[in-house]
C-alpha cells in the first residue's frame, strides 16, 4: 500500500467517524436563540476533534487544514450548534502563535477595535474564555486569553438565530503576548476558509433535502422532479454547490500546501469566500423555491441551512469585500487567465 493510498484510507476512515458523530439537522425553531450544544461538545473533546489542528504537545491532536475541512463540512451538513472553528483554527492558533498555553475550556476568539469592542462574537456568551487580538498604541499586535467573567456582554443573533454576542474589554487591564502584525491579517483568512467549508457541507445538506422532496413529492400525477423547471432549480442548486466545493478544496490545498502567508493561498481563499458567498443566494432561494411553503416550517430542516449559509456568507468580510478584493488582484497582475490558472 502507498503512503498516498493509506492517506485516502484513513480519510475515509475519519469521514465515516464525523458521519457518526454528527446528525444532520438539529430540532432549532424560528425565532428561538441557538443552544450550545454541550452534549455534542463533550463528544468532540473526547475524540480529540475539539482541538483537531492543535500541537499535540499541547493537548491538540496534530492534524491539518485537510482534516479541518472535513470536520467543519460535516458539522456544517448537521447544523450543528459548536464552535468548532472558533475554539480550534482560530483561539487555538492564536495562543499558540503568541505562546501562550491552553488550558481546557470552550473558547471562541475575536479582533478588538481601538476601544477594546468586538461585535458580533460568535458563541461568546457559552464560552469559558475569549481570546482577544488587539492593536496597542504602540502599534503592536498583541493576544490575550481573557475569561468570560472579566468581559461586558451584550447578547445577540445572526439571521440563523445562532449567537453572536458584542464584547468589550478593558484592554489597558490586559499585557498580553505580543504577535507579528501578519497574525491580523492571518485572522480574517483563517475565518474565512472555515467559514467557506461550513457553507459547503450545509449546501450539500440543502441539495439532499431538495432531491428528496422533489423525487418523494408528487404534484398533478407526476413526481415534482420531472418538471422541467424544478429540475432546472435542482441543477443550478447543484451546480452552485459544486462549484464553492471545488473553490473550498483548491483554499485548502493551498493553505495547506503554502501556508496563509502566501499570496496564492489568500487569493484562493478569496475565491473560495467569493464563489460561496454567491452560491449561498442562489442555493437559498432555488430550495425554497423547490420546496414550497413546507421550507418555511419550523418543523422543516430547510430553514435551518438556509439561514446559516445566508449569515456565514457576511462573517469574516463580505461578498462584495472578497469581490473587490478579487478584483484588485485581477488588475494587479494584468493576466486574468494567469490568476485564474497559476
Amino acid at each position: 500500500m502507498t503512503d498516498e493510498t493509506r492517506d485516502n484510507t484513513e480519510l475515509r476512515d475519519f469521514e465515516r467517524m464525523l458521519a457518526e458523530v454528527f446528525i444532520s439537522g438539529d430540532d432549532h425553531r424560528i425565532g428561538e436563540v441557538i443552544e450550545f450544544d454541550r452534549a455534542l461538545w463533550n463528544t468532540l473533546s473526547e475524540l480529540g476533534l475539539a482541538r483537531l489542528t492543535g500541537d499535540e504537545s499541547a493537548g491538540g491532536s496534530g492534524a491539518g487544514w485537510t482534516e479541518a475541512a472535513l470536520l467543519l463540512t460535516a458539522a456544517g451538513a448537521a447544523a450543528a450548534a459548536v464552535p468548532v472553528a472558533e475554539n480550534d483554527l482560530l483561539a487555538g492558533w492564536l495562543l499558540a502563535t503568541a505562546g501562550l498555553e491552553a488550558s481546557d475550556g470552550v473558547r471562541t476568539a475575536a479582533v478588538l477595535d481601538v476601544d477594546g469592542e468586538a461585535r458580533f462574537v460568535p458563541w461568546a456568551r457559552d464560552v469559558d474564555s475569549i481570546v482577544v487580538l488587539w492593536q496597542d498604541r504602540a502599534d503592536a499586535w498583541r493576544v490575550a486569553d481573557v475569561p468570560r467573567a472579566r468581559i461586558e456582554l451584550t447578547e445577540g443573533v445572526n439571521l440563523a438565530s445562532e449567537p453572536r454576542d458584542h464584547v468589550h474589554v478593558d484592554v489597558a487591564a490586559l499585557s498580553g503576548a505580543e504577535v507579528p502584525a501578519s497574525v491580523a491579517a492571518e485572522f480574517r483568512y483563517r475565518g474565512a476558509l472555515a467559514r467557506t467549508l461550513s457553507s459547503v457541507g450545509a449546501m450539500d445538506r440543502i441539495l439532499q433535502l431538495v432531491v428528496e422532496h422533489v423525487t418523494a413529492r408528487v404534484q398533478f400525477g407526476r413526481p415534482l422532479g420531472k418538471f422541467q423547471a424544478v429540475q432546472a432549480l435542482v441543477a443550478d442548486i447543484a451546480a452552485e454547490s459544486a462549484l464553492a466545493r471545488a473553490a473550498a478544496d483548491a483554499a485548502v490545498a493551498a493553505a495547506s500546501a503554502n501556508g496563509f502567508d502566501s499570496s496564492a493561498t489568500r487569493f484562493a481563499i478569496a475565491v473560495a469566500a467569493s464563489c460561496t458567498g454567491h452560491a449561498a443566494a442562489v442555493v437559498a432561494r432555488n430550495a425554497h423555491q423547490a420546496l414550497g411553503a413546507i421550507g418555511f416550517t419550523m418543523e422543516h430542516e430547510l430553514h435551518r441551512h438556509a439561514n446559516r449559509v445566508l449569515s456565514w456568507r457576511s462573517e469574516f468580510g463580505t461578498v462584495s469585500s472578497w469581490d473587490a478584493e478579487l478584483l484588485e488582484a485581477a488588475v494587479a497582475a494584468g493576466d486574468v487567465w494567469s490568476a485564474i490558472t497559476e
